[in-house]
């Protein structure tokens, strides 16, 4: 089933597909997600990605926005079939899958990403060396390596350019969740 023949089911059978998330990423990815295309699913939350991948894999949720670190393994197993990644480019992990821009979405602009955070009070002499040695362990082939066998991307910054990034992402999810229609509880 490709993108296009989901997103044609869903709106074919409004309110019959359940959906899961498990982290912030993925309700923001498939609150957008459901906005865009415009389909109403029902929405299933979970504590965490595993478990929501178990009831994946069982058939109780049909779509889940998930971390390569947990889906990758069992779509290789053929438990599970990846649609689109929300990356780019196509993933090195999955490279006939197609982004999902490729697959009728170029819109669609939420990707996952992760930081180094530490105490707000942190002297700013210790951040400074957190952040030499967090960028050059990044530059370590092993490290490269496995990231690599992750699909995460390494992009080393500074604290000012992380700051300013975060206060991009919580701006851009505040603006995607208001036009999906999405309420804080």
């Amino acid at each position: 089933m490709s993108l296009i023949e989901f997103i044609a089911y869903a709106k074919a059978n409004p309110g019959k597909i359940n959906y899961a998330t498990g982290n912030t990423t993925g309700i923001v990815s498939t609150a957008f997600f459901s906005a865009q295309a415009g389909i109403e699913m029902v929405h299933v939350p979970y504590r965490g990605e595993p478990q929501a991948i178990i009831d994946l894999v069982g058939g109780r949720v049909q779509l889940l926005f998930a971390s390569s670190s947990t889906s990758v393994p069992q779509v290789r197993d053929g438990k599970l079939r990846a649609l689109v990644t929300t990356l780019a480019k196509r993933s090195q992990l999955l490279p006939d899958v197609p982004t999902i821009a490729e697959a009728g979405m170029p819109q669609f602009s939420v990707t996952s990403w992760a930081g180094l955070f530490g105490p707000a009070k942190m002297p700013p002499e210790v951040v400074q060396r957190l952040n030499k040695e967090f960028g050059a362990a990044m530059q370590r082939p092993e490290v490269v390596a496995a990231m690599d066998k992750q699909a995460f991307v390494l992009l080393p910054s500074t604290p000012e350019r992380l700051g300013a990034f975060v206060k991009e992402q919580m701006e851009s999810y505040r603006n995607i969740l208001r036009a999906a229609g999405v309420q804080p509880e």
